[in-house]
């Protein structure tokens, strides 16, 4: 039977897909995995119960890619998945089996300058130059570059370079793998003048750092930046995608870094309007504190801030106080470079900022300066440049999050003038003369928007703010996170590395929060972006339960390196890639290796991508092969297998809490089962489909004695309980959805710090175990769940149980008797 005849499978419903998905899988699409391979698992995807296949970039991308992120075409859906038709087909058997598309877009940026090819929108501004129709797609500074686009791509200065090049079919080629259009007749000119006559200029990669002159997505040469913000470009760019959306091929969207975008609250109203209002999520990052702009027109974010608080409340406190005071006596490690998170923040901020993004920073200062030369009032005179460009840099360093949100026209927020003007206060300390302190208020009342209208001011506007957003996540998440490193797990993106912990109370009033201001919003716990996949987190989150393991373990661990004949380039290091290598569970070099180089080059503290150090990463390497992945694997072995009750406790209960916390949970790829991964592209290696597993799974409500496939036991306890409750959220969207409801349910006695609980719609009751280890000695005797009133059945073990007046307590030790966790429903 082809896929696209399959019945619906067991366990799915052939309907309509809900408008607000109950929950999404995410497939990483790439040519070893094109949308027929994607069909051949709706069966699998439907009998687990979500209701939308959630995809990765569907339109044309660079040769090969393996993300999509690469934009090279927004017309047509890339050829390597298939095709528009292969797209299609796989929204039919979707339909079939109840479910829809959900696909991901790429609204920022594009690739640059390879693979362009005749067509795209970028080759034309090649051969063209400023007068091409597409120059207003892309925000280039023609004349910070003499009216030229520099193309930082050749391996050294020009002049070393010239025999790569050569002139071919009435192209310019560089080696076998790029290709760039020629001006009009410059094709017979010498080499040299011919580079001279073209609307670009190739150079050495090390001239983007300061002379690059279109904005880029972070700190990636390869991605330029487009400009949405115009609306011509915006329907160009977005007209394939609304068309999919228009004839229900797709249900919904996830917008990709809309923090790069000029104005995210106008495009956002846009898309909005353009979509017919289809469920669109944000990959917004929120920093401790801060709230999702209420002026955004989409769902909710995808859900980073809800990862944060599940492993955050599954984080000992005690444990990590432990941790983190062995890290700094076994690591060594200066305040600034590690041995304390703010002072970490601080250092690689301002290396970020006066460094990697020096291009920015003087895109930025030249247009602070066209606007003081210009203010034809005088009051903004005579701020030299050196002050605007220290100002700006200050400025953005003191920003807390990742930038400020002020709209073209309309008033400053509240939040956003709060927000500056304590930027502004701790910039002004970088000045020793108070009066040269001046530029501060000029660049924030620039940033505000306040100091008049025009090009320009507009120009600075949006620019600082998108350079904000590219600082945050390059010094903080792309280097401090690398740095601090007490523990892994802490380390994720969206987390608070400083303050990872959250408690109870804190969960729970973000849970009611969520439900009544953004009940659409994502869930996550692993994605093709986090540091760690979830099964390696819950490994770290049991470590830090038993701290006292680990600091006995890691002598010994280095004993048996040494031994070996191998020692850590440095501690620092080490201690990243013992915990990495604990986590991942399998002494594979190739993976440990790729992490641990990522993590030294992100670091930077003695090698990086840019100035490599050969013979540190040549230790590294050899380290890690004779290190975790040879002579000392069996410790970590036996490691593991102390935590192991520990992380079965908090795989279960990071499970539980995504999947029925409100909000849609995404699951990643292959996640049903444990699948232990490190950063990319570790985490988006083509895995493996439990599909025969799955097929065994019992029905909700069932309870036979039935197994999963042979799965060993966590795994066939993680397919049953996300079966289970992605099951229950399907059939039950009125307890779950936006027009459910979100309560906590307390616990009392010995252990009640170690029971979270809390209701659904008043029908589904999860229980949760968080820091096993607390209640491991004496078990759960004495501490009791005020459960309400009726007859509750564990989805999960079939157990029933009677609560027959309100305020009756059951103890927890009953609800817990199969399993650290519990699903239990309410009869009608």
């Amino acid at each position: 039977m082809s896929p696209t005849s399959a019945a619906p499978a067991p366990g799915a419903r052939p309907a309509q897909p809900p408008a607000v998905p109950t929950a999404t899988y995410r497939l990483q699409l790439r040519p070893e995995f094109p949308f027929p391979a994607a069909e051949r698992l709706v069966p699998h995807l439907a009998r687990l119960g979500v209701s939308h296949l959630h995809l990765s970039p569907v339109l044309e991308a660079g040769p090969g890619s393996s993300h999509g992120y690469d934009v090279t075409r927004h017309d047509r859906v890339r050829p390597e998945l298939g095709g528009e038709e292969a797209l299609r087909s796989l929204a039919r058997t979707a339909a079939a089996h109840g479910l829809g598309l959900v696909a991901d877009l790429v609204p920022n940026h594009m690739a640059v300058p390879s693979p362009a090819s005749p067509g795209d929108p970028l080759w034309d501004v090649l051969l063209h130059g400023r007068g091409s129709r597409h120059a207003r797609w892309f925000d280039i500074d023609w004349e910070a570059g003499g009216g030229r686009l520099l193309l930082p791509v050749l391996g050294g200065p020009v002049g070393e370079e010239l025999s790569s090049l050569r002139v071919a079919d009435g192209e310019l080629r560089l080696g076998d793998h790029l290709r760039l259009p020629l001006r009009e007749g410059t094709a017979e000119l010498p080499l040299p003048r011919l580079l001279e006559a073209q609307h670009y200029r190739l150079a050495w990669w090390r001239l983007a750092r300061t002379e690059l002159n279109y904005r880029r997505f972070f700190t990636v040469n390869e991605l330029i930046a487009l400009r949405v913000e115009d609306p011509e470009v915006f329907e160009a760019t977005h007209r394939t995608v609304l068309r999919l959306v228009a004839e229900g091929v797709l249900g919904g969207l996830r917008v990709d870094h809309p923090d790069g975008l000029a104005d995210p609250a106008g495009y956002f109203r846009r898309l909005a309007e353009r979509s017919g209002g289809v469920w669109t999520v944000a990959e917004k990052i929120l920093a401790a504190g801060e709230q999702l702009p209420l002026d955004w027109r989409v769902a909710g974010t995808t859900g980073y801030d809800a990862l944060h608080h599940i492993d955050g409340v599954l984080t000992d406190g005690a444990g990590l106080d432990r941790l983190t005071e062995h890290y700094r006596t076994w690591t060594g490690a200066e305040p600034d470079r590690g041995g304390d998170w703010q002072a970490t923040v601080r250092r690689a901020t301002d290396r970020t900022v006066r460094h990697d993004l020096a291009a920015e920073v003087a895109r930025l200062t030249r247009t602070a300066s066209r606007i003081c030369a210009a203010d034809p009032s005088q009051r903004l005179r005579d701020h030299a440049p050196w002050a605007l460009r220290t100002a700006i840099e200050e400025l953005l360093a003191a920003l807390p999050v990742y930038r400020p949100y002020v709209p073209a026209a309309g008033p400053v927020t509240p939040a956003d003038e709060a927000l500056l003007r304590g930027a502004a206060e701790r910039a002004r300390a970088a000045f020793e003369v108070p009066e040269e302190a001046g530029a501060v208020a000029v660049v924030r009342e620039l940033a505000l928007g306040r100091l008049g209208t025009g090009a320009d001011r507009e120009d600075f506007r949006a620019r600082f703010a998108q350079t904000s957003a590219a600082l945050r996540a390059k010094a903080v998440e792309d280097r401090a996170f690398y740095r601090w490193t007490p523990l892994l797990s802490a380390c994720e993106v969206g987390g608070e590395p400083g303050a990872p912990v959250v408690d109870p109370a804190a969960f729970h009033a973000f849970c009611e929060r969520r439900q009544r201001d953004w009940p659409g919003s994502g869930t996550v716990l692993s994605t093709h972006d986090t540091k760690r996949s979830a099964d390696v987190r819950a490994v770290l989150l049991a470590l830090a339960e038993h701290p006292d393991a680990w600091q006995r373990t890691l002598p010994r661990l280095t004993a048996e390196a040494e031994r070996a004949g191998t020692c850590p380039p440095d501690a620092h290091l080490a201690w990243v890639v013992w915990q990495n290598a604990l986590g991942l569970g399998a002494p594979d070099p190739e993976r440990i290796g790729g992490a641990a180089l990522k993590a030294a080059r992100e670091a930077g503290l003695h090698t990086g991508w840019t100035e490599p150090d050969a013979a540190y990463e040549r230790a590294l390497a050899q380290f890690v092969k004779a290190g975790p992945c040879g002579a000392a694997a069996p410790l970590l072995a036996a490691l593991r297998e102390e935590l192991a009750d520990s992380t079965r406790a908090a795989t279960l209960a990071q499970t539980l809490l995504h999947l029925t916390m409100p909000g849609v949970p995404d699951l990643y790829q292959g996640t049903e089962v444990p699948a232990p991964a490190l950063v990319d592209p570790d985490n988006r290696r083509p895995v493996e489909f439990p599909e025969a597993a799955l097929r065994s799974v019992v029905a909700p409500g069932e309870t036979t004695g039935e197994t999963t496939g042979g799965l060993p036991g966590l795994a066939e306890e993680k397919l049953r309980l996300t079966a289970a409750a992605l099951r229950l959220r399907r059939d039950h969207p009125d307890w779950y959805g936006p027009a459910g409801e979100y309560r906590a349910v307390g616990a009392t006695g010995p252990a009640a710090d170690h029971c979270l609980a809390f209701t659904r719609g008043g029908r589904a009751l999860t229980v949760v175990t968080r820091l096993a280890r607390g209640v491991a000695a004496d078990g759960w005797q004495g501490t009791q769940l005020s459960v309400p009133p009726g007859v509750w059945t564990d989805r999960l073990s079939g157990r029933e149980h009677r609560v027959a007046d309100s305020g009756e307590c059951v103890p927890v030790a009953a609800l817990l008797a199969a399993a650290p966790v519990a699903l239990l429903v309410r009869a009608d």
